[in-house]
């Protein structure tokens, strides 16, 4: 057995840098449990020269084992620990393909913390089928609650296509300026453009559609990435993208803070007048039918919330009554943190049979 000392990222948001530490290990654990065989074991925290890591003990690490744990979401560095707490570094591989302000620049009131949303969508791809895919393969992602697109940045740094939809017409527009702006003053070759979506002369919404390249080189020789945006309802989702076209649904719901989730009195989901419900329960009860149909067999669905506005209990029988097992085990329980005084979050994911 080999041990490894992880040292966590330094994170601007106090409250989150104090979380930080249990969800790396949660993190980890899930890592284990589903990618890589369990071999991951002793996961603790621990103090070597006054500074404090998580630790860890493996055997038979490969290279393509690194390479998953390198995308670790607050991982900073990683060491093998040998004889007298000396560390030895080990060389990292992220999938990273950007700078890191594609997913730091953009500062707005509820923006979720970038290091939760590579949690969350890293958490998803490990309950998918074949978890590995998160470094062998590309799997599509779809946010259909993007506001501002923090889940697409995520997964454009990855070398993912992705696609949102969101009924906000102000994130909408904030979003496309943001990521055409981001890309002309990085010299990211790529093509933008937003346009109305119309069926039989109605406009059902506008959508945004960029074609980028990692490279110059890559973008010419076509091999590109694909962000799509439709601002819509997201019970509409199924008007614009076709059943079973991604491998990963990935979405931070309505906290019932600054915003609801749904008009009392109106179809959850949709604007209208009335005051607004606080639980995210009502709307994903409406829209889990509607994303699950374009969940591919094998894909995974991860949803973070607020537990003040609706119970685990109650999320986990909504996935599960649309035919999709929820993954329960002790490692998939370790991710509940506080956020404010008004909100603790917490995360459930399920797979598509």
């Amino acid at each position: 057995m080999t041990a490894y000392g992880l040292l966590v990222s330094p994170s601007h948001n106090r409250v989150y840098a104090q979380a930080a530490a249990g969800l790396v290990k949660a993190e980890l654990a899930v890592f284990s449990e589903r990618a890589l065989g369990g071999r991951v074991r002793d996961i603790q925290e621990t103090a070597i020269g006054g500074v404090p890591y998580v630790t860890f003990s493996a055997d038979g690490l490969a290279e393509q084992d690194v390479r998953l744990l390198s995308n670790l979401s607050s991982l900073y560095a990683l060491f093998q620990i040998v004889e007298d707490d000396l560390l030895r570094p080990v060389a990292l591989r992220p999938l990273d393909l950007f700078g890191s302000d594609l997913l730091t620049i953009q500062k707005y009131a509820g923006k979720t913390n970038e290091y939760f949303t590579k949690l969350l969508l890293n958490v998803t791809a490990m309950a998918a089928e074949s978890p590995m895919d998160l470094v062998t393969g590309r799997p599509r992602v779809l946010d259909p609650l993007c506001g501002r697109g923090t889940t697409l940045n995520q997964a454009m740094m990855y070398g993912l296509d992705a696609a949102g939809i969101d009924i906000d017409g102000k994130d909408f527009d904030a979003y496309a300026a943001f990521i055409k702006t981001w890309l002309k003053n990085n010299r990211v070759k790529h093509q933008a453009e937003v346009a109305n979506i119309r069926r039989e002369k109605a406009v059902l919404g506008r959508r945004l559609h960029v074609t980028l390249g990692a490279s110059k080189e890559r973008y010419k020789g076509g091999e590109t990435m694909e962000i799509t945006v439709v601002n819509a309802d997201s019970l509409d989702a199924g008007k614009f993208f076709r059943p079973g076209s991604f491998d990963l649904i990935v979405t931070d719901a309505p906290y019932g803070v600054q915003h609801g989730s749904r008009p009392k009195g109106g179809q959850p989901g949709r604007k209208g007048k009335g005051n607004l419900s606080r639980s995210p329960v009502e709307l994903l009860t409406a829209a889990v039918p509607e994303w699950v149909r374009l969940l591919r067999p094998g894909g995974a669905i991860g949803i973070s919330w607020n537990t003040f506005v609706g119970r685990r209990e109650e999320l986990a029988d909504v996935l599960a009554s649309n035919g999709l097992d929820v993954q329960d085990s002790d490692a998939y329980r370790g991710f509940r943190h506080r956020v404010d005084q008004a909100i603790t979050r917490d995360l459930i994911t399920a797979r598509k049979p």
